[in-house]
Formats: structure tokens, C-alpha cells, sequence
């Protein structure tokens, strides 16, 4: 199967996929160094997937997008209210609703957008789960994962929870990369729905990465 994966990040998404072959896309090269240490078989390329989608979403069998979502986030909204925290307000970033229109109406294989609940109503609807909006071509199932809050009060905890060590990179926040980092068994629970797989637990990820 070959997978454009857009906005790659570390490739918290792309982690338990199996029997793929990924291009990836990510603009910060210092990230961008993380995801091939982890997933050397992928191709990467650098650069800006917004412009890559439209050159390339030909040459797929399944594109994931995950466009940046400070903009639309409910977190951010709620820290312009009042001075406490010295934020302000931004626009949106429509950047995310020219991919969903555009995947909509031009791409011929399986896609998924996912992004983070806005604190607006959508502009257009979306699946649901969690914390994600998705907009796909394709049903997911319903999925949900049990978080205990102390797996996110340390660093260690943050990284065992995603499985992702990220000790031997300096100069980077680590924090920011792992909480937009997508828990790996969910971006298989996708790409299984887009397979039409039987979905089954995954529970041996969350065994050998988080203990109480």
C-alpha cells in the first residue's frame, strides 16, 4: 500500500503500520531527522506538504494529513480570555479546509484528515473521536483509549506513552513534538478502517509502553 504521510511529525501515526510503503512530508528538519531515525525504509522529503499533496495526490493508495492545528484548537481559544496568559487571538488557518475540499473532490484513493476539535462548529462535518475531528472517505470505527494523567507529568511518561525516545536530540522541545505526536495504536486503528481490516484491541502497545 503506498500512504502519503503529510505533516509527518516524528510519525507517531504511521508507528504499528504495517506492509506500507510511506513517503512522508515534513517541513522542520530537525523533526523530520527524528522520523527517518525511526522509520528509515520511508522515504522523506522536506519541504511543504500543503504543496506536495497538490503535485502528488495521484500517486497514492492512502493520504494521511495532519495539517497544524494551534489555530483551530479549543486550548488555544480559551488562553486569549482575559490577560492571564497573554495570548491573541489569530485567523484560523484555512489551509486545513483547502485539503478536505480538495481530497473531497479530486482524490481517488483512501484519505484521512485529522485535526483537533475547534473550538468553532466545523465548517464541514467531520467523524468524531476523542480529541480528533477526521474527515475521510471511509468509516472509522469507534476507539477509544484509556489515559491515566500521570502517564503525561514527565517527559519520561510522555515519551513511554508514545514510544518514542527522543533523548539524543538536543535544542528541541520535546514536549510540543510529543503531544502533537498521534498515539500510534490510533493511526493504525485508521489505516486498518481504511483497509477494511477486523479491529482488534491493542493492547500490547499500551502494555510495554505504559506502566502504572
Amino acid at each position: 500500500m503506498k500512504v502519503l504521510n503529510l505533516y509527518a511529525g516524528i510519525g507517531g501515526n504511521r508507528k504499528l503500520w504495517e506492509d506500507v510503503e510511506v513517503t512522508a512530508v515534513e517541513i522542520e528538519p530537525e523533526i523530520a531527522e527524528i522520523y527517518q531515525d525511526n522509520f528509515p525504509e520511508d522515504k522523506m522529503v522536506i519541504g511543504d506538504a500543503h504543496y506536495f499533496l497538490l503535485e502528488h495526490y495521484k500517486e497514492y493508495d492512502f493520504i494521511w494529513s495532519s495539517p497544524p492545528c494551534p489555530s483551530h484548537s479549543r486550548a488555544r481559544f480559551w488562553s486569549t480570555k482575559g490577560d492571564a496568559f497573554g495570548v491573541s487571538p489569530i485567523y484560523p488557518d484555512m489551509l486545513l479546509y483547502q485539503e478536505i475540499i480538495f481530497l473531497q473532490n479530486f482524490a481517488e484513493c483512501l484519505y484521512c484528515v485529522e485535526n483537533t476539535i475547534s473550538y468553532y462548529d466545523p465548517l464541514i462535518k467531520p467523524q468524531s473521536i476523542g480529541k480528533h475531528y477526521l474527515w475521510a472517505n471511509f468509516r472509522i470505527l469507534a476507539y477509544r483509549v484509556k489515559e491515566n494523567s500521570h502517564h503525561f507529568d514527565t517527559l519520561d511518561g510522555k515519551q513511554k506513552y508514545k514510544g518514542f525516545d527522543l533523548s539524543k536530540y538536543p535544542g528541541i522541545d520535546k514536549r510540543t513534538i510529543l503531544r502533537n505526536c498521534v498515539y500510534p495504536p490510533f493511526g493504525k486503528h485508521i489505516l486498518d478502517c481504511a483497509r477494511g481490516n477486523t479491529i482488534k484491541p491493542l493492547t500490547e502497545f499500551m502494555e510495554a509502553n505504559i506502566r502504572e
